[in-house]
């Protein structure tokens, strides 16, 4: 025997001169069997079985940055969903003091008109008294002239 190994039957075929006709004619090729680098028996042609290795690394390659995106995306979610949590705080917050400046805007009306009616009240009040501190100084008038009256008329 010679030293070429004969579990691969091309190298044997090449070995016996039959590598040409046996090449175009090659009854394993023909059913769809091929022999890869290591000279064992496959179903696929040892360059489709590269190209399905090769895409099998580039999807594992693209599963593992999904698994990065989506890790950044949900870190980014819970960012903006923190974000929005205390921009409804601040929202809420604004309108309780918008609210309290509109109630404090109306206590303010209502006290102003409560305190122009005690002022309208309290000159009328005041005008009261002034007639009737008038009247009433008067009288004492004529009560002085009839008191300096009779003490004379005695």
């Amino acid at each position: 025997m010679s030293n070429l190994s004969t579990d691969d039957p091309r190298q044997y075929e090449r070995s016996q001169g039959l590598g040409t006709t046996a090449m175009a004619k090659d009854p394993l090729a023909d059913a769809g069997l091929h022999f890869d680098d290591l000279n064992k028996l496959r179903v696929l042609e040892p360059d489709v079985c590269q190209k399905t290795t090769e895409l099998k690394e580039e999807c594992k390659e693209f599963v593992e940055k999904i698994a990065q995106f989506q890790k950044i995306v949900g870190g980014l979610i819970e960012l903006v969903d923190e974000l929005a949590k205390e921009a409804e705080t601040e929202k809420m917050k604004a309108i309780g003091a918008r609210n309290l400046l509109k109630s404090v805007a109306k206590q303010r009306e209502a006290q102003q008109l409560q305190l122009q009616a005690l002022i309208a009240e309290k000159k009328m009040q005041l005008e009261r008294y002034r007639i009737e501190y008038e009247a009433l100084s008067k009288v004492e008038a004529e009560q002085n002239e009839f008191i300096d009256q009779f003490i004379l008329q005695k």
